[in-house]
């Protein structure tokens, strides 16, 4: 998750940039109105649609902007999005996975295929990388939330697998179908997460020399620029120096 991690910091600098914030926006909220769609329009009462409203808020979506998105979901022309997930290789043999909610499939997975042909790299089947991968449910809290003893106790208590502490926060992981639960326990007692989400975490790691990193962070870019994708996930580690390099 290291490399996932360092990309995301990157993309977090440039979206201070409008164009960037306006793309981010629009896809916070498809996955509001998809989530809503699925499940009760109901955050409280959909776990899905919980964690999505959860991210727009980390990146300070107007709560109108959110409130939009869900009563879209209700409305007659909303759009029919596919959710599917796309996976492949990068450069320096890195695996990639790529979730995307799309009205047109045929159009995406011919954007993907060149972004990934254009790195070096190629898509292939579903099922090809997903297995160096495990799903696991994210929570996170800022540090000055709890210190990281009472956060261990409280997190096990209410059934997480593990806990990550430090500087920059508490992470705890936990089992895709406890997810929800941990999240309510720990929201009682701490208040609202940052972060609450499903994701794809390596089960180990790549590192790459500078040239090859590169390679693959320009690839996750140019994936992370497609309206329809929604998430990258890869399995890949690079030097702080490329990433200030990459972020400058």
């Amino acid at each position: 998750m290291a490399g996932h991690s360092q990309f995301k910091n990157i993309m977090h600098r440039k979206g201070r940039q409008d164009a960037a914030k306006s793309k981010l926006f629009g896809k916070l909220a498809r996955e509001i109105t998809v989530s809503a769609k699925l499940g009760l329009p109901d955050p409280a009462m959909n776990a899905r649609l919980r964690a999505a409203v959860l991210a727009a808020r980390a990146e300070n979506m107007p709560k109108d902007n959110i409130e939009r998105a869900i009563k879209k979901a209700s409305g007659a022309g909303a759009e029919n999005y596919e959710e599917t997930r796309y996976e492949g290789y990068g450069p320096g043999g890195t695996a990639i996975i790529v979730e995307v909610l799309t009205d047109n499939r045929n159009r995406t997975a011919g954007e993907l295929r060149a972004a990934f042909t254009k790195s070096g790299g190629h898509l292939a089947e579903t099922g090809a990388v997903s297995f160096m991968f495990d799903r696991v449910g994210l929570i996170e809290y800022d540090a000055e939330a709890a210190s990281a003893d009472a956060m261990l106790e409280a997190a096990i208590d209410a059934g997480a697998e593990d806990v990550t502490s430090n500087d920059d926060g508490h992470q705890i992981i936990t089992a895709p179908d406890t997810l929800n639960d941990v999240a309510k326990a720990l929201e009682a007692k701490f208040g609202e997460p940052r972060k609450a989400s499903l994701l794809w975490r390596p089960q180990n790691t790549v590192a790459l020399d500078d040239e090859a990193g590169e390679k693959v962070l320009r690839l996750i870019e140019s994936l992370d620029d497609s309206d329809d994708v929604q998430n990258v996930y890869a399995n890949f580690e690079v030097s702080d120096a490329l990433v200030a390099k990459m972020s400058a």
